[in-house]
């Protein structure tokens, strides 16, 4: 009896378990990626690439945008069934914004995500430009995608960092598609070039500006000349506030002259060096001619920066020499740290425009520079006195050796003598 009610439970058991595979199998059918499937390009949409879309990944399905029934294929393409077909490029940020700028849908999926999308949109460069009629301008799709749309997160989406820039020069840096535009189309070959570039990319620094960090994203705008060094204070504060106290500033406004950009270029940003303060790379000399204050000044900040390095060099020669001979002189090549510091400083500090304020920087450099080349003088000298004192107790060794052994000789000769 036991076993005719463990093999009903058991093919009750199937039977249920196969009815349940049946359902999930009937919700996940999906007759519109069946059809689009076996469609040609750019029709074709495959289960794998729909699959790997967050919107899939979240539970909706086609009719989120597209309207009409998904599990019926008579009531697929229905009006009926609120079939809305193919959107219009001018309804794109609308439809993406029917969801995400409601608040409470989306927190249900992404409590993080902001729903300020679509404001912004409407007062970018982009969103302008499309409620006059320019269906060329990016819309939500351009960046995002359209139906293998991924997080940021993820380092297959077009728009996580290290790919940004790549989906921004897919119209930036097509000259014919932007010609209409008077724009330029070096940008992204400028970027390429950029010590912003090489942080991002060569050594991976997804904090690193790209295009949305300077240009924003849903709310993307070329910033003004008054607002250039805005933006590129958000990351160098210091260097700005500085800015904001030189001569610079006033006059670069006098000038119409937009603040960082005019020294350090904007999308082609190369490493800073001194050589940008005299000689043939000099930026100074864009502005200033031979002999006026500002090439002056800036030759001084020059010949200070250079006379600096050279200090610490020197130091660290000494110092390393006497390392190298075993003196201890590990406290001044700590101490020496402060004058590679104040180097750095004076660096920045240039961005003032201050004669003074660069000098004490330099001058509290030179400071410690001098005292720590006289601690490896000093050491030096040790060491000196050291090998000295060496040679001189190997010498006394040596002759005490040489004495002993003459005088064993001598006793051993003596002693044979008088045997006899």
């Amino acid at each position: 009896m036991k076993r005719h009610i463990a093999k009903l439970l058991l093919v009750l058991l199937i039977i249920l378990g196969f009815g349940a595979v049946r359902a999930i199998a009937e919700e996940a059918a999906n007759v519109c990626i069946d059809c689009h499937s076996n469609l040609d390009a750019p029709l074709k949409v495959t289960g794998e690439e729909f699959g790997a879309s967050i919107h899939a990944q979240k539970g909706l399905t086609c009719t989120a945008c597209h309207g009409g029934n998904a599990t019926d294929a008579e009531l697929a393409m229905s009006p009926k069934a609120g079939f809305k077909g193919k959107p219009s490029r001018q309804q794109i940020p609308e439809l993406c914004g029917k969801c995400h700028s409601d608040a409470a849908y989306v927190r249900q999926y992404n409590p993080s995500l902001r729903t300020d999308q679509l404001s912004q949109y409407h007062t970018s460069i982009h969103g302008k430009r499309l409620a006059i009629g320019d269906t060329k301008v990016a819309v939500c799709t351009d960046c995002h995608g359209i139906h293998d749309i991924r997080p940021p997160s993820d380092t297959r989406s077009s728009v996580h960092p290290l790919n940004v820039a790549n989906t921004c020069k897919r119209c930036h840096a097509d000259a014919d598609y932007m010609k209409s535009y008077g724009i330029k189309t070096d940008q992204f070959a400028g970027y390429s070039e950029s010590v912003h570039h090489a942080a991002m990319v060569e050594r991976g620094d997804l904090s690193a500006p790209t295009c949305t960090t300077c240009h924003g994203n849903h709310g993307a705008a070329p910033p003004g000349v008054a607002s250039v060094a805005n933006v590129c204070s958000t990351c160098h504060v210091f260097q700005a506030q500085l800015f904001d106290e030189s001569p610079h500033k006033a006059a670069f406004a006098n000038m119409g002259f937009p603040g960082c950009v005019t020294c350090h270029s904007n999308h082609r940003i190369k490493p800073p060096s001194d050589s940008m303060l005299a000689g043939k790379d000099a930026v100074c000399t864009n502005c200033h001619t031979e002999g006026d204050a500002g090439s002056t000044t800036a030759q001084n900040f020059y010949s200070g920066i250079l006379n600096l390095q050279a200090s610490i060099t020197r130091s660290e020669g000494i110092l390393n020499r006497a390392a190298d001979e075993g003196v201890e002189v590990g406290q001044a090549q700590l101490e020496l740290t402060q004058a590679r510091d104040a180097l750095t400083k004076a660096r920045v500090t240039i961005h003032s425009l201050q004669p003074e304020k660069v000098k004490a920087d330099l001058d509290a450099g030179t400071k410690v520079t001098d005292k720590t080349y006289a601690a490896g003088t000093k050491a030096m000298q040790e060491s000196r006195f050291r090998r000295v004192g060496l040679l001189v107790s190997l010498g006394a060794i040596l002759f005490t050796v040489v004495a002993l052994g003459l005088y064993i000789r001598e006793r051993e000769k003596n002693g044979g003598n008088s045997t006899h």
